[in-house]
């Protein structure tokens, strides 16, 4: 038989659709949602088109998943929570006044998305939602969501300029950080949460275009500094959609930092060592250390570029995604993308890339889908013969020509 690589996205999305998040509301706020949903308009074309179902039509997703290759899926959120009004990755924190609606919103997400995932039984590891204006609350809603079967890990929400809530190295979140070292709970923050409102105007789209993956790489840096990691050595914080060929230069940036804040504090013999007084007590170790224990990169639609880098960023900690449903991911042609970028890796480090390193974080079993990818897996044969052409309408940043401009 043809030998096969065992594919685990590390980036889909999937949400219900509006209407039918009503019966996981708590029955308090059912007329308060009907009220909403009955004059809210949707923002997004996709998510009204007729291949909106794939967010929430658990068998079209394994038949196009499975079509594509793909065995199991990391699930982040995708579609509207009640009462939110736009997509919650990228909607701004509540007001004291939307905080209690907002909160119901993403609990009845989490128990729709542990149905979906029960579904398709060791398939899908469900990302679930939080809010960080209630760390108490927070902690009860992982430990929640852990009994529930989501086996995804937390989504990260950010904290961006405006927002009011403390920033991400702030010790106030570490009931968070604790809880989640405690259970085995993946930190996710990904790609869109983090970014502050620009307006709608043109520019300001394009300006988010530009900014939004290094707001989104801000966590890392707080959460070293302020030595959440060093607190809990159990933490672990998995970056997603965020490009990967940043990582090799962000660490020797922040190991930098280190040196000249942290290791030279003791000697005051930098400009920049009275700035560090008191980090080498908090943080510990290198950036670069961190990285290697704790810190894993969901590397969704890997570019051609990003690939040499892996040996720098570490082949144990790349987890590669494909962003499905989205336009910019790789479905329906993930074969295509994975021979424009991956030909030619040695077999054993791009079966860690592709579900290895996936199955780790995220507990999947990989005996039980190497036996579906015995028949849906793409096959080690076709992956190491190199395309030269994308297919025709593929819309994946990962065929662009000349794409090997670092996203930062």
């Amino acid at each position: 038989m043809d030998e096969r690589y065992t594919v685990i996205s590390a980036d889909c999305h999937a949400g219900a659709d509006l209407l039918d998040y009503q019966p996981y509301l708590e029955r308090r706020f059912h007329d308060d949602f009907d009220a909403w949903a009955a004059t809210y308009v949707n923002p997004y074309e996709n998510l009204l088109a007729d291949s909106a179902d794939r967010n929430w039509d658990s068998g079209r997703r394994l038949a196009e998943l499975e079509a594509d290759g793909i065995v199991a899926e990391v699930v982040f959120p995708n579609t509207i929570p009640p009462f939110f009004p736009s997509g919650s990755l990228m909607a701004p924190a509540p007001t004291a006044g939307e905080f209690e609606r907002r909160w119901a919103g993403l609990r009845a997400h989490n128990r729709w998305l542990a149905d979906f995932c029960a579904a398709a039984p060791g398939r899908r590891a469900g990302v679930f939602q939080i809010l960080l204006n209630d760390v108490e609350e927070a902690v009860a809603e992982i430990r929640r969501c852990v009994a529930a079967g989501l086996t995804g890990g937390l989504l990260l929400p950010g904290t961006p300029p405006g927002s009011g809530l403390p920033e991400l190295h702030a010790r106030v979140y570490d009931p968070i950080w604790a809880v989640c070292a405690e259970l085995g709970v993946p930190v996710n923050h990904h790609a869109g949460s983090a970014s502050p409102p620009l307006g709608d105007e043109p520019a300001a789209r394009a300006v988010f275009m530009v900014e939004t993956t290094w707001f989104s790489h801000r966590a890392l840096w707080h959460l070293v500094f302020g030595g959440a990691f060093r607190r809990h050595p159990g933490l672990r914080l998995v970056l997603t959609e965020q490009g990967s060929g940043w990582i090799p230069g962000v660490l020797d940036m922040l190991d930098y930092y280190h040196e000249r804040l942290v290791a030279s504090a003791s000697r005051a013999d930098t400009a920049e060592a009275k700035f560090g007084v008191g980090l080498a007590d908090g943080m510990g170790g290198p950036p670069s250390r961190v990285w290697r224990d704790n810190c894993f990169v969901g590397a969704s639609f890997m570019r051609p570029h990003e690939v040499p880098l892996r040996d720098r960023i570490g082949v144990d900690k790349i987890m590669w995604g494909s962003d499905y449903p989205h336009d910019e991911g790789t479905h329906p042609y993930t074969r295509e993308a994975l021979r424009f970028s991956c030909a030619g890796v040695p077999r054993a480090e791009l079966a860690a890339m592709l579900g290895g390193n996936a199955a780790r974080v995220y507990g999947f079993d990989l005996a039980f889908l190497d036996a579906v990818a015995a028949k849906a897996g793409p096959t080690v044969a076709e992956i190491a013969e190199p395309l030269d052409e994308p297919p025709p309408g593929a819309t994946s940043p990962v065929f662009a020509r000349g794409a090997s401009v670092r996203v930062w």
